[in-house]
C-alpha cells in the first residue's frame, strides 16, 4: 500500500478558501465598474439634452465611444471573473481522477455533519484502498497505474448515488462520504457493491487486471463528530479489513476486540457472503468465456489442418495429371524409335522431344516440390550470386514458342549493365518463366507481353506486364495461394493448375525479395512486380 499523506491537509483548505475570497473581490470590483459607467451614461445623455445640435453630434460620438469602452471593460471583466470561476473549480478537482479532492470532501462533509445534526440524520465514511496496487505499477508502468486509477474512480462513482461523493483521497486510496444513510446493513450492502464493481475483469492496453480493495467504514454521530475524527477511525478500520483478507470490509469497532455476535457482524456477514457470491460469478463467468475462445480456437486449427490436407491431396492430383500429358510425346517418341534403323534422320528429332517433355516433367517436380515446402524454409540456394541478364535470357527462350504459337509479342527491356543478384540463375529463371508463362496465358492472341529489368537504388525490379484479361479486386488478395484462380479467367486458355503463381511467392521469398500482383481491372491486362536485393557485382566465371 502506498504511503499516504494525512488525511486533512489545512493547506489545501485555505488555499480554496483564499481562492473563493479572490472571486468575491474581482466580482465586486466588476459591480462597482459597472455602476459608475451608468452614472456616467446618465450624466452624458444629461449634457446632450443642454448642447446645441453640433455639440449634440459631438457628444453623440463620444457617448458611442464610451458605451463601447463600457463593452470591452465589461467583457474583460466577465473573463476575469470566468477564469477565477473556474481556477476555483479546478482546485476542487483530482486532476487524475476529475473526481473532488480531499478539499472538496471535508467542505461537503462540514455541510452534510451540519445538516445531519438539524435533522437528527447519519453520514457513513467508507475508506477504500486497493491491494496489491504497487505491482501494477511495477509490470505495466505508471500510465497503467494512472489508467487503472481512472478506471477505478469510474466505477466507483458509477456504483453510488448522486448524492453521495466519492473523492480521491490520495495515491490508491479513495473516500466515499454516503449522505442520508437509515441502517447500518444499508452501508454494508453499499460496501459489498463497491467492492464487486472493483473485482470485476478490466484491462489495461492488452493486459488482464483483476483488482480487489480493502474498505474501512465509520459512522456518524456514532464514531465521531468531525471529518477529521471519522476519517481517522475508517483509516483504522480498513487496515483491520486488510488484515482479514483481500476484498474485506470492516466497521469501525469491530475487529478482533469487538464479540463475534455483535450487532453489526450479521448485517456484514450477510454483506461479505454476497460480495464472496458475486466474486464467484465474476470468475465463473471469465473461466466460461477463456473455455469459449479455447473451443473456438481448436475449431479453427482443426479448420485449417483440414483445408491443408485437401490442398495437398489437389496439389498430387494436379502434378499426376500434368505429369500424364509430358508421358504422351514420350511414348510416341518411344514407339518411333522402334522403326526400322534405316531411318537415322528421325533420331535427332525423337532424342529432342524427349529431352524437352524431361525438362517439362523436372520443372512441374520442381513446382510441386518447392510448393510443398511453403512453410518449410527457403528452398534453392542463395550462397550463389547470378547476373540476370543470361538468366532473363533463358525465361525468355523457354516462353517464347508458346507466345509464337499464340502470336504474342513479347517487349524485353533490361537496363544495361550488370544486374546482380544472390540466388540460383535455375530457380531465377523459374520465377521468370512462370511469370512469362502466366501473361501469356491470360492474354488474347495477338497480345503484348513486357519484360523489364532495371536497378532501383540497393534494388533490382522485374516486372512483366501484359494487356491481356486482367484481374478482379476480389480476387488479387489470393492470387498467390494454392490453387487460386480468378473466376472470369477460367476457361481461358484452358485452366491452370494454379501452382505457378504460388511457386513464384515461394523462391521470391527464399531469394529475400518480394512480389505483388497489381492489375487496374477486367480487361485492363495486369503486372507482376519482383524485387530483389542488389548485390555490388557477378562472381567471375571460373
Amino acid at each position: 500500500m502506498n504511503e499516504r499523506p494525512d488525511p486533512v491537509d489545512p493547506a489545501a483548505a485555505a488555499s480554496a478558501m483564499a481562492a473563493a475570497q479572490d472571486l468575491a473581490r474581482v466580482r465586486d470590483k466588476v459591480d462597482a465598474a459597472r455602476a459608475v459607467l451608468m452614472r456616467l451614461l446618465q450624466e452624458v445623455v444629461v449634457a446632450e439634452s443642454r448642447l446645441g445640435n453640433n455639440q449634440a453630434a459631438q457628444m453623440l460620438e463620444a457617448n458611442e465611444q464610451l458605451v463601447l469602452a463600457a463593452l470591452r471593460q465589461q467583457a474583460e471583466a466577465q473573463a476575469v471573473a470566468d477564469a477565477l470561476a473556474a481556477a476555483s473549480r479546478a482546485a476542487d478537482i483530482d486532476p487524475l481522477t476529475q473526481l473532488p479532492n480531499r478539499a472538496l470532501l471535508l467542505d461537503r462533509f462540514n455541510q452534510g455533519i451540519a445538516q445531519a445534526r438539524r435533522q437528527g440524520g447519519r453520514l457513513a465514511l467508507l475508506f477504500i484502498d486497493l491491494d496489491e496496487f504497487k505491482p501494477i505499477n511495477d509490470t505495466h508502468g505508471h500510465a497503467a497505474g494512472d489508467e487503472v486509477l481512472r478506471q477505478v474512480a469510474r466505477r466507483l462513482a458509477g456504483a453510488v448515488r448522486a448524492v453521495d461523493t466519492v473523492s480521491r483521497h490520495g495515491g490508491d486510496e479513495f473516500l466515499v462520504l454516503l449522505s442520508e444513510v437509515s441502517h447500518q446493513a444499508d452501508v454494508a450492502l453499499i460496501a459489498a457493491k463497491l467492492l464487486a464493481v472493483l473485482a470485476e475483469p478490466g484491462l489495461v492496453g492488452d493486459a488482464g487486471v483483476r483488482l480487489t480493495a480493502s474498505i474501512g467504514i465509520s459512522l456518524y454521530p456514532e464514531d465521531g463528530q468531525d471529518p477529521a475524527t471519522l476519517i481517522n477511525r475508517a483509516d483504522a478500520a480498513m487496515y483491520l479489513a486488510k488484515h482479514q483478507g483481500a476484498g474485506s470490509f470492516v466497521f469501525h469497532g469491530e475487529g478482533q476486540a469487538g464479540p463475534a455476535g455483535g450487532p453489526a457482524a450479521a448485517p456484514r456477514a450477510q454483506a461479505q457472503a454476497l460480495a464472496a457470491h458475486q466474486r464467484r460469478n465474476a470468475q465463473l463467468q471469465e473461466a466460461n468465456e477463456r473455455l469459449v475462445v479455447a473451443a473456438l480456437g481448436a475449431q479453427t486449427l482443426h479448420a485449417a489442418a483440414e483445408r491443408a490436407r485437401l490442398q495437398q491431396a489437389e496439389l498430387m492430383a494436379a502434378v499426376a495429371e500434368e505429369l500424364g500429358d509430358p508421358m504422351a510425346p514420350i511414348r510416341l517418341a518411344t514407339a518411333m524409335l522402334g522403326r526400322a534403323a534405316g531411318d537415322e534422320p528421325l533420331l535427332p528429332r525423337v532424342k529432342t522431344i524427349i529431352e524437352q517433355q524431361v525438362a517439362h516433367m523436372s520443372r512441374l517436380l520442381g513446382a510441386a516440390s518447392d510448393l510443398s515446402g511453403l512453410g518449410g524454409g527457403a528452398p534453392g540456394s542463395v550462397d550463389v550470386v547470378s547476373e540476370l541478364g543470361p538468366v532473363i535470357a533463358d525465361a525468355v527462350l523457354d516462353s517464347r514458342p508458346a507466345m509464337d504459337l499464340r502470336q504474342q509479342r513479347l517487349v524485353v527491356s533490361v537496363q544495361p549493365g550488370p544486374l546482380a543478384v544472390r540466388g540460383d540463375a535455375q530457380r531465377l529463371a523459374q520465377v521468370l518463366r512462370n511469370l512469362l508463362d502466366n501473361a501469356s496465358k491470360y492474354s488474347r492472341d495477338q497480345g503484348t507481353v513486357w519484360l523489364t529489368a532495371v536497378a532501383d537504388g540497393a534494388q533490382v525490379v522485374l516486372t512483366v506486364a501484359d494487356d491481356g484479361i486482367g484481374i478482379t479486386p476480389m480476387a488479387l488478395p489470393g492470387l498467390f495461394e494454392p490453387f487460386g484462380h480468378d473466376s472470369h479467367a477460367l476457361g481461358f486458355n484452358g485452366v491452370g493448375v494454379g501452382i505457378g503463381l504460388p511457386v513464384v511467392r515461394v523462391l521470391v521469398a527464399a531469394l529475400g525479395g518480394t512480389v505483388v500482383a497489381q492489375s487496374a481491372g477486367r480487361g485492363r491486362g495486369s503486372r507482376f512486380v519482383v524485387t530483389l536485393p542488389l548485390v555490388a557485382a557477378a562472381p567471375a566465371p571460373a
